[in-house]
């Protein structure tokens, strides 16, 4: 009876909740959404710098995460380079004075804050020609004013970046006395036109007074009460922002320390200053603000500009729009002729004929261009999540509930679809069902298994190409970025085309010709030992595997960031997994050919005896591994490690999977369904799911993370089985069965990657002269 329940269960949520109804829904929320953040930034302002210096919240202890944006954190490197020529002014108090000894340690970390506490402190980087002063000026008054003044009047060398703030001496030494605050409005409302002005030509940042701990403050301190400080930032927030020649060279308020303070001050040695850890994400702040525009690093959201668009991108946009608006007069004609000739009437005879029921047929060129059409769709939803600043982003931040939740209800949902198999799935079907991490060797076995049984031919190839690059090319020109950069695409088709060539090269060997010989099976591990031994040459020679993926046009596919040190490092990680899977798959055939396994269902793999010791040492092999994995503590040392260990875990998975005839007789549904689409889910993931090229996360529903996950995986998931569709549809097209037609398909994939790398020159060209 609980049987029939669960099984009637499944078929409700089926019948009441389709793909098809579950992408409308996605393609309502996807609308809905970005007409919402469209209004929330024009009503709002889009301006990130303004959210970075005034909103934002802890991530845990220690993350800071500004509202909207993602923040980078600077190296010594990157920041000499931001900064390099720069002059930087900190003009305040001792609280200014701990902010300049944390901006300074990101460019020398080796920096000790020594020195006069109540007097000037220089600092200065020869490599990189720039000089920070700290110019002590506890209180906004004359002095101050002159200082600032001698600027203006360009006497003195006007700084690049001017960081200035004090009003806590002022309560102190007035005892805290409402005069004192008066005069203090006098003065800054003397001191802000000359803020104006050199925020003309300069950076500069009016930082706002933090907030104390009262309880911990010393008696010369008590004066200084949160009341007080308040009222100080209101007059100087009022006073700063009270010009409307101050449109457009703003003197920008630094007032996200408070919220800052708010949260560490009870951390606070003295009740007065912050911790270092608080002053130092200020620093932070302060570097993202001024550099980000400047070095525009990927998870440095915040301050950056949209990005212009390409040329490759304008003829990608281009095509796209005339790709919709084609597909839409195309289909308009059809619907038009249908209409038509849907009932006609017998004139003669006086009657009505009845309608005969078909469809209008769908041409070719019609279907071309239904793709491409919902492909612009999607590609415009990809490049508004992470190229344009529609959508928010932030950056990533892990704890085991937002990660071990998750998993736990994704298993429970994929035990709630566990199902027998109809027909039993023999050994070799199940392997397919591994995860990701484990794709090399399951598939490479997988196409070496169909290559020796000879099913396997042009076609085919050209078929799995396509399937496995398409998406990847059109991210390319869409997002502007190299194919390098999407590392497992490329990775798995040049082993896919490694195996190939391995096997297509004489003598080719195949499963009539083995079993006729045995000396085939010799021929096939010696091109297999062979094989091997290229792998282990180019693994320990980085040189001669440079020189082979640093030929033009090799170098264009392979190189991210000027090198193929990122390829060669990739391709290294998993060198023996294409050896694995190809030996794994003549051993199965063996096995198979001399009866030595049992695929019925419900039977073990082996005899009794063997299938338990098999068992058991599959069972210790993988937790053994697991253990080591997890506790691995140098990268490097594991890095070299793993590609001659991780067959153990992989075969171990196997056995364990397919020796019990049971285990092997059942399989989940659910995760059948997204192994579908895993490829498309492993790419889509790079910008719809996560954001800036996976460094930060997407935000589509602010201020609810819980919720914002469950919406941005709905709208990820259809939009990856919808592109795995378009992608299944145009490789029917683009790839026929005939060879004289996929000859010609072929060259003209061939002209059409040449012309790409044309513009892809052009465009680095015009780069360089800009």
């Amino acid at each position: 009876m609980a049987g029939l329940a669960y099984s009637v269960g499944k078929r409700e949520i089926n019948y009441y909740f389709s793909v098809r109804s579950a992408k409308a829904l996605a393609l309502g929320a996807v609308l809905l959404l970005a007409a919402c953040h469209a209004a929330s930034r024009r009503y709002r302002g889009d301006d990130t710098c303004e959210y970075l210096l005034s909103s934002g919240r802890f991530l845990g202890e220690k993350v800071w995460q500004p509202h909207s944006c993602m923040m980078h954190k600077y190296k010594n490197s990157e920041a000499k380079n931001c900064l390099i020529d720069k002059h930087i002014v900190f003009l305040g108090d001792s609280r200014i004075r701990q902010l300049f000894y944390s901006f300074i340690k990101i460019i020398n970390p080796q920096v000790k804050e020594e020195g006069n506490k109540h007097g000037n402190i220089p600092f200065e980087d020869k490599s990189a020609s720039i000089k920070v002063d700290f110019l002590w000026y506890p209180e906004v008054n004359g002095s101050m004013r002159q200082r600032i003044k001698s600027w203006t009047e360009g006497s003195v060398a006007k700084p690049h970046i001017i960081v200035a703030g004090a009003a806590t001496w002022s309560i102190k030494i007035h005892n805290g006395s409402n005069e004192a605050l008066t005069q203090y409005k006098i003065n800054i409302t003397s001191i802000a036109p000359l803020l104006e002005k050199l925020a003309k030509s300069s950076d500069v940042y009016w930082i706002l007074q933090d907030p104390v701990y009262e309880d911990m403050l010393s008696e010369s301190r008590k004066m200084i009460t949160n009341e007080k400080i308040d009222a100080y930032n209101e007059a100087a927030v009022r006073i700063l922002n009270s010009s409307s020649r101050n449109s457009k060279a703003k003197v920008k308020v630094f007032s996200v320390s408070k919220l800052i303070a708010q949260e560490t001050i009870m951390k606070s040695s003295d009740g007065l200053h912050l911790p270092e850890s608080s002053r130092d994400t200020n620093a932070m702040i302060l570097m993202n603000v001024y550099c980000n525009k400047i070095m525009k690093p990927i998870d440095g959201s915040c301050c950056q500009p949209q990005p212009p668009l390409t040329l490759i991108q304008k003829l990608a946009f281009c095509f796209f729009t005339l790709s919709i608006v084609g597909y839409f007069i195309i289909s308009l004609i059809h619907r038009n002729n249908y209409r038509k000739n849907k009932s006609c009437t017998d004139l003669e005879i006086g009657e009505e004929k009845k309608p005969t029921i078909h469809t209008p047929n769908v041409s070719t060129l019609e279907m071309l261009l239904h793709c491409f059409c919902k492909l612009g769709l999607i590609m415009t939803y990809f490049y508004l999540c992470d190229r344009a600043n529609l959508f928010m982003k932030e950056n990533k931040f892990y704890t085991h509930s937002s990660f071990f939740i998750p998993i736990i209800y994704i298993l429970v949902l994929g035990v709630f679809y566990t199902e027998n198999t109809k027909e039993f799935l023999p050994v070799y079907m199940h392997i397919r069902v591994l995860v990701a991490a484990y794709l090399f060797q399951t598939g490479y076995g997988h196409f070496s298994y169909f290559w020796i049984k000879g099913d396997f031919g042009v076609y085919r190839v050209c078929q799995v190409l396509f399937r496995l690059n398409f998406l990847v090319v059109v991210l390319c020109i869409v997002m502007d970025r190299p194919y390098q950069f999407y590392y497992f695409v490329p990775l798995v088709t040049v082993w896919f085309m490694i195996i190939y060539a391995t096997l297509a090269l004489w003598p080719q060997i195949v499963q009539k010709k083995a079993n006729g010989n045995c000396l085939w099976h010799f021929g096939l591990l010696l091109k297999l030992i062979c094989l091997l031994a290229c792998i282990y040459f180019l693994s320990y020679s980085q040189g001669a595997f440079e020189k082979v993926f640093s030929f033009w046009p090799l170098s264009k596919c392979f190189e991210l960031n000027g090198n193929v040190y990122e390829w060669w490092f990739r391709w290294k990680l998993d060198r023996y997994v294409v050896f694995h899977g190809m030996l794994f798959a003549f051993i199965y055939l063996a096995l198979q050919k001399h009866q030595m396994i049992s695929e019925g269902k419900g039977d073990p793999l082996f005899s009794s005896r063997v299938s338990n010791v098999l068992l058991f040492i599959s069972i210790v092999s993988f937790l053994t591994y697991s253990i080591w994995a997890s506790s691995c503590k140098n990268k490097t040392e594991c890095n070299e490690l793993h590609p001659s260990v991780s067959v153990v875990q992989i075969l171990a998975f196997i056995l364990i999977r397919n020796i019990p005839g049971y285990v092997r007789s059942v399989y989940s549904s659910f995760f059948a369904w997204f192994g579908k689409i895993s490829l498309e889910l492993f790419i889509c993931q790079y910008h719809i799911w996560l954001a800036a090229d996976t460094k930060g996360i997407l935000v589509l529903i602010p201020g609810y993370p819980m919720f914002n996950v469950i919406v941005s995986t709905f709208i990820f998931v259809c939009v990856a089985h919808e592109i795995s569709q378009i992608t299944n549809d145009l490789a029917q097209i683009v790839v026929p069965k005939d060879n004289s037609t996929l000859l010609k398909r072929l060259l003209c994939i061939a002209g059409f990657f040449s012309g790409l790398l044309l513009f892809s020159a052009v465009q680095e060209q015009s780069k360089a002269f800009t």
